[in-house]
């Protein structure tokens, strides 16, 4: 990922992998119905574009991911966070490698302006009087139990109901 960090203007823009991922699983999830087929649509389309690169020293163009592969595994888990990241950073790191994916890229991120919006920034405040207990501040949360053990992880074979 240390190619990604260094892409001028990438991260000025908003454009990091977690950032990238959110937009991504919003699309993927159908956060709007319209809008999202034809910004999953762009994402296709950018994954399929032919593979270019910047020339390394002896001629040989830079290796780079296609993301067809993460796109693949976030089609099949479209609400897999760590999927949308993955996807998210082989689309950045193509960007680094190829200035006309890099516009493709960006051009994609101002379409995804809506989406962005329902899945922006986060404010968390606490003010007044006294709390006590967990607090949490963030945006979003899975997987959390207060006040209990956690469940053991299953066992192949066992089933759940019960």
């Amino acid at each position: 990922m240390a190619g990604i960090r260094g892409v001028s203007g990438i991260r000025g823009g908003g454009m990091d992998p977690v950032t990238v991922g959110a937009v991504l699983l919003a699309v993927a999830t159908g956060v709007s119905e319209a809008l999202g087929g034809q910004l999953w649509a762009g994402v296709v389309s950018l994954v399929r574009r032919p593979l270019r690169g910047r020339k390394e020293p002896a001629g040989e163009v830079a290796a780079a991911q296609s993301g067809d592969a993460e796109l693949i595994a976030l089609q099949g888990s479209p609400g897999d966070q760590r999927k949308a990241v993955a996807l998210a950073e082989v689309l950045l790191a193509r960007a680094a490698a190829d200035p006309g994916f890099d516009q493709a890229l960006r051009e994609w991120w101002v379409q995804a302006g809506p989406v962005r919006e329902k899945t922006g920034d986060v404010t968390n405040t606490i003010s007044g009087g006294t709390f006590s207990g967990p607090v949490l501040q963030g945006r979003d949360f899975t997987g959390l139990t207060f006040g209990a053990a956690p469940a053991p992880p299953a066992r192949p074979g066992e089933s759940d109901a019960g």
